[in-house]
């Protein structure tokens, strides 16, 4: 195993990790971003899952360059087979695992769900919509440029409903609707916020709690818009971000 290691000194200090990954080892940001979502990223030998953290003093930092032959960028990919979940002659539609980047993207290294749908169907997938790269479940895509054309349609003339399950951190609300427009967050790179400043964008979201514990909700989650971390910054807005999700503050 390859690694390089460094501590927050100098100019590193009070820089965001993936910044400070990125000009340690001259790669983009987005590529160190990448290493840390990925898991190759060590500070103080815990695992990183955020790499807009601050970096601080003296903090040791360990980011891992290559395994059993391999850069953690390149070994990224599905994990399981492509889980086809209808297929026709017009579309097909599969279940997204967490983890997986729905689209390439500048920057991104490793297979997307178009890369392992294109392979699958032996040439273009038409991908209509997209979820987040932490979030698994049903993908749709069209198998010709007409599927594709009608699908994207019943997905912009909201035709198409899209239903989300999420578990989130306790005291939820019984049900309702977010109505709160997003903005990019100036102090997190790479995380929306949930406002009514200026320049926001317009976004709905219906919910209905189906289980409210002492250590998590279980809520049922029906988007009316469909923006970037909408329901994640939906949900952490109403002070009960998804379980797990590090960019957005939830526990577990």
């Amino acid at each position: 195993m390859k690694r390089r290691t460094f501590r927050g000194e100098g100019a590193h200090v009070g820089r965001a990790l993936a910044d400070a990954v990125a000009a340690e080892l001259g790669l983009p940001v987005a590529d160190a971003r990448r290493l840390v979502e990925v898991g190759a990223v060590y500070v103080a030998g815990r695992r990183a899952r955020d790499g807009a953290v601050k970096l601080q003093p003296a903090q040791v930092v360990t980011v891992v360059l290559e395994e059993a032959g391999q850069s953690p960028l390149e070994a990224v990919g599905p994990s399981a087979p492509l889980r086809v979940l209808f297929e026709d002659a017009d579309v097909i539609a599969v279940d997204k695992p967490a983890g997986l980047n729905a689209q390439p993207s500048e920057g991104r290294v490793g297979a997307s769900l178009v890369d392992v749908v294109g392979a699958h169907l032996g040439g273009t997938a038409g991908l209509v919509h997209r979820l987040d790269r932490e979030t698994s479940g049903v993908t749709v895509f069209g198998k010709s440029a007409s599927a594709t054309a009608a699908l994207a349609e019943a997905f912009r003339e909201g035709t198409a409903r899209k239903r989300y399950l999420a578990a989130t951190g306790p005291g939820l609300p019984a049900g309702g609707t977010v109505d709160l427009p997003l903005s990019k967050d100036p102090s997190r790179p790479g995380r929306w916020r949930a406002t009514r400043a200026a320049n926001g964008v317009p976004a709905w979201t219906d919910y209905r709690t189906l289980f409210a514990g002492d250590a998590f909700c279980l809520v049922e989650l029906l988007p009316r818009t469909g923006r970037t971390h909408q329901l994640r910054a939906h949900l952490t807005a109403l002070g009960t971000p998804i379980l797990g999700d590090a960019r957005y503050g939830g526990a577990g």
